[in-house]
């Protein structure tokens, strides 16, 4: 039984560049691994370790065609991104285990509950790209849509991993709670997390 996922929102622009060389898995599951470069399914047995791949050249081209800058939030940003979290979390309300808001990138460990992770996840958006217009600090202001919107800060879809045990509970939350600490800054405290009680449950 599901009892808690790890989401994963990637900010607008933060591109995963595939290895064209090719992999007989069609799914890495280490996001070490994915976050540079997921794998490419193929069907031959030939070895392609030696076809130029040029990365930074493709990732370049990627950059290139977004129709807006890639979205790289500051630290005011992003406690005002936490800021849209909590409210999502105290409105649903949602047990957040883990959360960790880096500059392209967020990582959650949330508790099953009635809804579907992608609706956690929308409602997550939602309230953070409300709270960050709310502040003036929202990083698409300057591309107001005639309704008034702006787009959004976040990649479309998401990453989620489905945890149902607890050993695998207990390693998604330590590996959110270290990610700052793997990219050189200061292990996050946001105070919607739920650190002890309540642990894996579902809620809902």
């Amino acid at each position: 039984m599901v009892i808690a996922y790890h989401l994963i929102m990637t900010a607008y622009g933060f591109w995963l560049p595939n290895d064209p060389r090719g992999s007989w898995s069609t799914w890495v599951r280490s996001w070490e691994l994915l976050r540079f470069g997921g794998p490419t399914k193929v069907n031959t047995r030939q070895s392609l370790a030696n076809r130029p791949h040029g990365r930074l050249k493709r990732a370049a081209a990627a950059k290139e065609a977004l129709k807006y800058q890639p979205v790289e939030l500051d630290s005011e940003q992003i406690q005002s991104v936490a800021g849209g979290f909590a409210r999502a979390i105290d409105e649903a309300p949602y047990a957040v285990h883990a959360c960790s808001i880096m500059d392209d990138h967020a990582h959650l460990v949330v508790a099953r509950t009635g809804r579907t992770i992608e609706q956690i996840a929308s409602h997550l958006k939602a309230r953070e790209s409300q709270q960050l217009r709310k502040e003036g600090l929202h990083p698409m202001e300057a591309h107001v849509k005639p309704d008034g919107s702006v787009p959004t800060v976040w990649a479309r879809g998401l990453w989620k991993v489905f945890i149902d045990s607890e050993r695998q509970f207990e390693n998604a939350v330590r590996y959110v709670e270290d990610n700052p600490l793997r990219e050189g800054r200061p292990r996050q405290d946001w105070p919607f997390v739920v650190e002890n009680e309540g642990r894996g449950k579902p809620r809902g």
